[in-house]
């Protein structure tokens, strides 16, 4: 009973043949992204859409003659583009999550962002959908819809006008509470509901389609960090996830009751199962992978495994400090405007230095999204399951367990969204049942230093975002 899980990400799509606990295939292509001045961050959608196709196709036929049975679909939940319902023909680039050209609609709307939390438990930031909505909606004229990527890629697969639920969670059009389009929510973009997908569950038939071979149903679809929250046995409230990507996404499970963060996170819908459903709370530092490939771009590193290689060579920063606000900064601070920046250099400042304040810098904010989500359960984590790329950085991820002073779970594969999207297809297809939680094959990170240490560290850190953020 094998599953085609695709996980289409900022960067690349990731095809995965899964049956039961065996992986039979992974296919990886990646997709070109282009940022410009003036915050544009964005993705040819002929060059998505063929990611898709090639990764599924490749997937399959490495998998060496497996029937495919369903089909699940993982999204980069708040990149959105226009195109044409009747023909499925893009009428704009992709507009990624991380572009902040819809500031000035956020800034205008601003006098809203207290009730557009109360309702749909997010902030009022570019980063969401709605304000991006607005602003190619501006650009493009009426006509073409404006959906997220999913919508489009699984109307363009199956015919179907579709979102899930965890998907249109991070819109700002959702209600927290009901899970359903929020026509107050949408007054205040001037968008008509009307206008928008279908929310689905995250495990139910959307519809067939024969773009890899025969007539498979498709029956799971999810933003990608919920998937990976699913897959990682986050299940319960407390039990928390982040996945280093190209930003970093910390997840924690609030259980069968929707949250509504007082520290700085947003509150969210995890999944729904049938008629069973669960929230999460998000936070979300927006460049890590992306940092460090700015890194590389700049010459300060060759490679990823620089990180280790360099930044794990000395035993601090040197008096560096990095603040990753490449692409503005989001939870506990939500400053779109912020920009990043190294201090403390100095003539002694090496390579090694820059690398390691880097490091530092990434996890310093997401200890800060750990501590914000324990503020809101009540208690602190007693644990982070984390994976993605980066968590090859034995340097990174020891680091993260010290400022966080909680243990660091290595998920035993870097593919938790695929895994987690190939769950939803499977239990939707009625082939599956949830993934069980990780066992002895997780590597665990134990703090290396003490409490006041860690606390100082990321005091300092914080001080210097604070006073480089608005900059």
């Amino acid at each position: 009973m094998a599953v085609l899980a695709i996980d289409q990400g900022t960067s690349a799509t990731k095809a995965l043949v899964v049956d039961g606990d065996a992986v039979l295939s992974i296919i990886e292509i990646p997709v070109t992204v282009q940022t410009s001045a003036g915050g544009a961050v964005e993705i040819d959608p002929g060059e998505l859409w063929d990611s898709v196709v090639s990764a599924g196709r490749a997937a399959i036929d490495a998998a060496r003659g497996a029937t495919i049975d369903a089909i699940g679909l993982a999204n980069q939940g708040e990149t959105v583009l226009a195109w044409d319902r009747s023909t499925g023909v893009p009428r704009s680039r992709c507009i990624v999550w991380q572009d902040r050209r819809s500031s000035m609609v956020c800034d205008r709307l601003a006098e809203h962002a207290g009730r557009l939390a109360s309702i749909t438990g997010l902030e009022l930031d570019p980063y969401f959908v709605g304000p991006k909505v607005v602003w190619l909606r501006a650009a493009v004229g009426r006509g073409p819809v404006i959906t997220t990527t999913d919508t489009w890629l699984l109307h363009r697969l199956c015919g179907a006008f579709v979102t899930d639920v965890a998907t249109a969670g991070r819109t700002l059009l959702l209600d927290l509470d009901s899970c359903r389009w929020s026509d107050e929510a949408a007054a205040i973009f001037g968008i008509d509901v009307d206008e928008l997908p279908r929310v689905s569950g995250n495990a139910e038939p959307l519809g067939t389609t024969t773009t890899f071979g025969g007539d498979v149903p498709i029956t799971g679809a999810c933003v990608d960090q919920q998937a990976a929250l699913f897959a990682e046995w986050c299940h319960t409230a407390g039990e928390a996830k982040c996945t280093y990507g190209t930003g970093a996404f910390l997840l924690a499970c609030t259980g069968d009751r929707p949250t509504r963060s007082t520290h700085g996170l947003v509150g969210c819908p995890a999944w729904r199962l049938g008629e069973t459903s669960a929230w999460c709370l998000d936070g979300q530092v927006f460049a890590v992978g992306a940092a460090v490939g700015w890194l590389q771009s700049m010459g300060v590193i060759a490679e990823p495994a620089d990180l280790d290689r360099l930044g794990g060579s000395v035993d601090d920063a040197g008096g560096v400090t990095f603040v990753p606000a490449l692409a503005g900064l989001a939870a506990p601070f939500w400053k779109p405007h912020a920009r990043g920046a190294f201090t403390g250099l100095s003539l002694g400042t090496e390579r090694a230095h820059l690398v390691r304040a880097a490091i530092d810098g990434i996890a310093a904010q997401v200890a800060l999204l750990a501590h914000a989500a324990g503020a809101d359960l009540g208690a602190p984590l007693r644990r982070l399951r984390v994976d993605g790329g980066l968590t090859r950085s034995e340097t990174l991820l020891q680091t993260q367990a010290d400022l966080l002073q909680a243990p660091v779970e290595v998920y035993p594969s870097p593919h938790a969204t695929a895994f987690g999207v190939a769950a939803f297809a499977a239990i939707g297809a009625g082939i599956g049942t949830p993934p069980a939680a990780p066992t002895d094959s997780v590597r665990v990170l134990e703090p290396a230093i003490g409490p006041d240490e860690a606390a100082s560290r990321l005091a300092h850190w914080q001080d210097v975002a604070m006073a480089t953020m608005d900059r």
